[in-house]
C-alpha cells in the first residue's frame, strides 16, 4: 500500500502538472542615446548614435513580439551610417521616441551642433540618403523629434521620414506604423536637377493601420505629407500643418480607408491633391471607393486651407506642374468626400475636380488600370466625389475665366457631385450654379467645363494661356527657417519604465 506522505506529493505534482503553462513575458528593450552634442548626458546613457542602438538591436536573436524602445536625448544626431539612410530600420516593433521634439535634431548636413539644419550649400551631404527610413516591417513608431536637410542624390531619394512599404514594387509590404509630433524640413535647394529635399513624412506600400498626428513639415519639392500606393490605405492624417512645397498633401493611387482631417494646408502651390499616375506608385488608379464597392470610404474633411497661391517653392518633376492657387484638387481622382473643410484665400480655384491625362511611360508594375488608354496616354476620369458642406471664402481673385470657388471640369459618370457649399459673398463655381447642374441626384451624368480644362492646363505651365488668362510663375525660391513647434506634452507617455522617465531634461 502507498505510503499516504507520498500519495499526497504525488497528487499535488499531478496538480502543478495539469496547470497551464504561462509563457514568459517579453520585456521590451530600453535604448538610450545622447551625443552630448548640446547638453550634458545623464546616467543611463549607453548609445551616442540612433544608429548605433539600431544596429545592435539588429544583431539581437529575433523574439517575436519584443518591443525596442529607442530614446533620444536633446541633441543634434548627424546620422550617416547606414546604407543610403540616416536611420534604417528593418525590426519590427522598434520606437524611435525624442525627449524633445525641438531640440532633438537629425541633421543630414554636414554642419556643426551650434547652428542645425544649415541653408549654406557648402556645408550640404549631396550623395543622397534618407532621413529616418522604415523599411518593409511592422509595427513601428517615431515621435518628438525634428528630421532635416536629407538631400536627394545618387545613394538615396531624400524624403526626411519615410514608412517605406516596397517602393515601385506594386505590392503592400507594411502594415501598421505611427508618427507624432514630428518636424520634417530641409532649409536647403540646390536649384533645378540639383539636390534637394523630396518628402517630408512619406508613407508608401502600407495596409495599416497608421496614423500620422500633430506633425509639421515644409520645404519639400514634391509634398510635405504623402500616402500613395496603397488601395486600401487605413491611414488618418490628424491635426497635421504643411507649408512651403509644391504640394500640401500629395496621395498617388491611394484610397479605401484613408482620412485627410483637422490639419492646416497653406503656402504651397496647391494644399491637397489625391491623384492618379500611371507610374510606379501602381496600381493605379486614385480610389476612395470602400473595398466592398459600397460608397466612399475617403475622407477629406475639417481642415483649413487657405492661401497656397505660392509659386516660389522647390519643385521637381511633375510637381513643378501643380496649378497655383489652388486649395484642394482631385487630379483623375474618384469617390473621395470632401466635407467640412474651410477652404480660404485661393487665388485660382478653392477646390476643383477634373480628369487627368497621364503622359509618362510606365514602369512594368503599371498597366493604367483603371485609366482609358489611348496611345502613349492614360486618361483617368475623376468621377463619383462628392463636394458636400464646405465653407468657402475669397476664392477666385486671379480672375482669370473659371476661377472661383468651386469648378469641375470632368462630365462623368457618375458625377462629381456638390451640394451644401456655402460662400457669404455668393458662391462662384464652373460651370455656374454647379449645385443645380452638377448636384444630386449623384448617379447622374456630369455636366463638367470644357473650358475649366483649358484653364487648368495653362495653370499647369503645360499649355499656352488663352487670352486674357495669367497665373503666378516662379520668380526665385524662398525657403521657410526652422522654426519651434509643440513637443509631446509627456514623452515619457507609454514607455516603459526606465532612468529617463519621468523626463526631468531640458526642454524647448
Amino acid at each position: 500500500m502507498m505510503n499516504i506522505h507520498r500519495r499526497v506529493a504525488v497528487a499535488a505534482t499531478a496538480f502543478v502538472v495539469a496547470l497551464p503553462v504561462r509563457a514568459a513575458a517579453i520585456r521590451p528593450r530600453i535604448y538610450r542615446v545622447c551625443n552630448g552634442s548640446t547638453t550634458t548626458c545623464p546616467r543611463g546613457t549607453r548609445y551616442t548614435s540612433i544608429t548605433a542602438a539600431v544596429q545592435r538591436i539588429q544583431q539581437l536573436r529575433p523574439r517575436p513580439g519584443r518591443e525596442h524602445w529607442i530614446l533620444v536625448w536633446p541633441g543634434v544626431y548627424h546620422e550617416k551610417e547606414m546604407d543610403g539612410a540616416g536611420v534604417l530600420i528593418t525590426t519590427p516593433n522598434v520606437h524611435i521616441r525624442g525627449m524633445d521634439r525641438n531640440l532633438v535634431i537629425i541633421d543630414g548636413s554636414n554642419g556643426t551642433a551650434a547652428s542645425p539644419c544649415p541653408s549654406d550649400a557648402a556645408l550640404q551631404d549631396t550623395s543622397g540618403r534618407e532621413g529616418i527610413e522604415v523599411l518593409k516591417v511592422d509595427g513601428t513608431s517615431i515621435d518628438n523629434l525634428t528630421v532635416c536637410n536629407y538631400l536627394d542624390g545618387p545613394n538615396g531619394e531624400g524624403n526626411e521620414i519615410w514608412w517605406n512599404g516596397g517602393d515601385g514594387s506594386g505590392l503592400i509590404g507594411m502594415g501598421t506604423y505611427n508618427g507624432s509630433y514630428l518636424t520634417a524640413t530641409s532649409t536647403f535647394f540646390g536649384g533645378d536637377d540639383q539636390s534637394m529635399g523630396q518628402y517630408g513624412i512619406f508613407v508608401s506600400n502600407a495596409k495599416g493601420p497608421g496614423t500620422i498626428s500633430y506633425s509639421y513639415a515644409s520645404n519639400m519639392a514634391d509634398s510635405s505629407f504623402y500616402v500613395g500606393a496603397c488601395p486600401d490605405c487605413n491611414a488618418t492624417l490628424d491635426h497635421v500643418h504643411a507649408q512651403n512645397s509644391p504640394l500640401g498633401y500629395s496621395g498617388t493611387n491611394s484610397g479605401g480607408h484613408l482620412t485627410i482631417q483637422n490639419s492646416e494646408w497653406d503656402g504651397n502651390m496647391v494644399g491637397i491633391l489625391p491623384n492618379s499616375l500611371n507610374n510606379d506608385d501602381a496600381p493605379p488608379p486614385q480610389s476612395g471607393l470602400c473595398p466592398d464597392g459600397m460608397g466612399s470610404c475617403m475622407f477629406i474633411q475639417n481642415n483649413h486651407v487657405h492661401d497656397n497661391n505660392n509659386p516660389n517653392v522647390p519643385c521637381s518633376g511633375i510637381t513643378c506642374e501643380a496649378p497655383v492657387g489652388t486649395g484642394i484638387e482631385i487630379s483623375g481622382g474618384s469617390y473621395d468626400t470632401i466635407t467640412g473643410n474651410l477652404v480660404e484665400n485661393q487665388g485660382a480655384w478653392g477646390i476643383a475636380t477634373h480628369d487627368f491625362p497621364d503622359t509618362e511611360t510606365p514602369p512594368p508594375v503599371s498597366n493604367c488600370q483603371g485609366g482609358v488608354g489611348e496611345g502613349s496616354t492614360c486618361l483617368f476620369i475623376a468621377m463619383g466625389n462628392l463636394v458636400t458642406d464646405n465653407t468657402l471664402a475669397n476664392n477666385g481673385f486671379f480672375m482669370n475665366p473659371t476661377n472661383g470657388d468651386l469648378v469641375n471640369q470632368s462630365s462623368s459618370t457618375p458625377r462629381n457631385c456638390f451640394s451644401g457649399n456655402m460662400d457669404a459673398a455668393g458662391l462662384t463655381s464652373e460651370p455656374p450654379m454647379i449645385e443645380t447642374v452638377d448636384g444630386p441626384p449623384c448617379d447622374q451624368p456630369g455636366v463638367g467645363s470644357a473650358t475649366a480644362a483649358g484653364e487648368l492646363a495653362c495653370d499647369a505651365g503645360l499649355t499656352p494661356c488663352p487670352p486674357g488668362s495669367s497665373y503666378p510663375t516662379r520668380s526665385q525660391v524662398a525657403l521657410l527657417p526652422l522654426t519651434h513647434q509643440d513637443p509631446m506634452p509627456d514623452p515619457c507617455a507609454g514607455v516603459p519604465r526606465n532612468r529617463w522617465c519621468p523626463y526631468v531634461g531640458p526642454h524647448s
